[in-house]
C-alpha cells in the first residue's frame, strides 16, 4: 500500500484538540500515513512528528502578534523549507488563519492539496479573507451549519461536520458526579472562573475575576468558586492577583486543569470569550461571558467586527442567550450582578438548558468521521489514493 505523506500544523491548544481527533480517525482509514508539521501534546499523542512548539505560535491580538512577529515567520520560512524537502501529499491546516493561509497557498502553488479545518471568523469580521481562502483551499472544513453556504456562494468546496466537542461531551451532564469526581459538596452554589489558558489573558483577566469573585461572596457569602489553569505558570500569575486583591479568604478551589470538570461541577461559570464557551454550553450551564485586549487591539477588532456578540453560544443562537461584558464594561460588579442573576433565576436557566440542547443536537454531527470522509474523497480526486 502507497505511503501517504500528510503535514499538519495548528496554532494554539483549541487547534491541537481538533486535530488530535482527525488525527486519529485519518490513522484508522489510512494506517500507512505519516504525519509531521506543528502540533501540541495531544497531536503528539495521536502520532504527529512535531516540527517546532505549538506555544510558539499561539498568539492573540494584532498588538500581541506584532511582538511575535520575527518569531513566528522564522517558524513559518523553516518550516516551508522542511516542507519542500519531506514533499507532502496533503496539508491541513487546523485553525491559525494568519499562519496557515499563507503556507497553504504557497503549498498549492506546489500541487500539494491543502484542506483547512475550522473556518476562520470571516461572518464575524475581516470577510474578505474570503478571496484569500478561495486562492489557498482546496477543501474547507466548517465547524458550524450557517458557515457551509457562505463557502457555496463563493464556490469553495466546503463540507460541514460539526464539532467534536459536541461528539465527546455527552447530551446529558450529571452535576453530581462531577462535584464527586472534584470531591467538593453536593449542596453547595459553585461558580466556576475561567480567566483563559494563555498568560497574555491572565494578566488581563486575573485582577477582574478574583474582584469580581470578591463582590459575589459578598452578595451570596454561600458560594464558592473553582479555578481550573491551565499550566503551572498561569496558576502563578492567579495567586499573584490574589495576593494583590487581598482574596485569601475567598472561598475558592484551584485546579491544575479540569477546566470541563469544573464547568461541569458548577451552578454558573464565569469565562473568557474563547473555546471554553462552547463547553460551557454543550454542558448545559449557564454563563457570563467577558475578554478584554489591549486597547489598540480592541479598536483595530471593533473596526473590522459584523456582530454585535463574540461568544460562540449567542453566535450561534443568533441572538444573546448569554450576557457579553468586554472591554470597559468588563467591570466586577457587572459581572456579579450577571452571575446573581443566573444563580437565582431557575426559569432562565432552564430556557437556557433548552437553546443548549438545541445547539449540541445540531453540532453532534459525529466530525472526526465527517472530516474524514472529506479529505479521503479529495485525495481520491487526485488520484492519490
Amino acid at each position: 500500500m502507497e505511503r501517504i505523506k500528510i503535514a499538519i500544523v495548528a496554532g494554539e491548544a483549541s487547534g491541537d484538540l481538533l486535530g488530535s481527533h482527525l488525527v486519529a480517525a485519518l490513522r484508522e482509514r489510512l494506517p500507512q500515513a505519516e504525519f509531521v508539521g506543528i502540533g501540541g501534546p495531544k497531536m503528539i499523542a495521536a502520532g504527529v512528528v512535531s516540527w517546532f512548539p505549538l506555544e510558539k505560535l499561539s498568539v492573540r491580538g494584532y498588538v500581541e502578534a506584532i511582538k511575535s512577529l520575527p518569531s513566528i515567520l522564522s517558524i513559518r520560512r523553516r518550516l516551508k523549507c522542511k516542507l519542500r524537502e519531506w514533499q507532502p501529499q496533503l496539508f491541513i491546516g487546523v485553525d491559525a488563519p494568519d499562519f496557515n493561509l499563507g503556507l497553504e497557498r504557497y503549498l498549492r502553488r506546489r500541487g500539494v492539496a491543502t484542506v483547512h479545518f475550522a473556518s476562520p471568523s470571516i461572518w464575524a469580521w475581516r470577510g474578505g479573507r474570503i478571496h484569500k481562502i478561495k486562492r489557498a483551499v482546496d477543501h474547507m472544513l466548517v465547524l458550524f451549519p450557517f458557515e457551509k453556504p457562505i463557502y457555496d456562494q463563493a464556490c469553495i468546496a466546503a463540507t460541514y461536520v460539526g464539532h467534536p466537542l459536541a461528539d465527546t461531551i455527552p447530551l446529558e451532564t450529571d452535576l453530581i458526579v462531577a462535584r464527586d469526581q472534584l470531591k467538593l459538596a453536593h449542596d453547595a452554589k459553585f461558580v466556576a472562573l475561567l480567566p483563559g489558558s494563555r498568560q497574555s489573558e491572565l494578566k488581563l483577566h486575573a485582577d477582574l475575576f478574583i474582584q469580581t469573585a470578591l463582590r459575589l461572596q459578598a452578595l451570596m457569602p454561600e458560594v464558592q468558586f473553582l479555578a481550573p489553569l491551565a499550566t503551572k505558570e498561569t496558576r502563578q500569575l492567579f495567586e499573584a492577583a490574589l495576593y494583590r486583591n487581598n482574596a485569601q479568604d475567598l472561598r475558592l478551589t484551584i485546579l491544575f486543569g479540569h477546566a470541563q470538570a469544573a464547568m461541569a461541577a458548577a451552578d454558573c461559570v464565569l469565562v473568557a470569550s474563547g473555546t471554553a464557551t462552547l463547553e460551557a454550553a454543550l454542558l448545559k450551564r449557564p454563563m457570563v461571558i467577558t475578554y478584554r485586549v489591549p486597547k489598540l487591539t480592541a479598536i483595530i477588532m471593533r473596526a473590522q467586527r459584523y456582530l454585535p456578540y463574540v461568544g460562540l453560544p449567542n453566535i450561534l443562537a443568533g441572538r444573546f442567550v448569554v450576557p457579553e461584558f468586554l472591554q470597559d464594561q468588563a467591570t466586577p460588579d457587572n459581572l456579579a450582578q450577571a452571575v446573581q442573576h443566573w444563580l437565582e433565576d431557575k426559569p432562565a436557566r432552564e430556557a437556557l438548558r433548552e437553546a443548549f440542547q438545541s445547539m449540541h443536537l445540531a453540532l453532534r454531527q459525529n466530525t472526526a468521521q465527517r472530516a474524514t470522509d472529506a479529505i479521503i474523497g479529495l485525495l481520491h480526486a487526485r488520484g492519490q489514493r
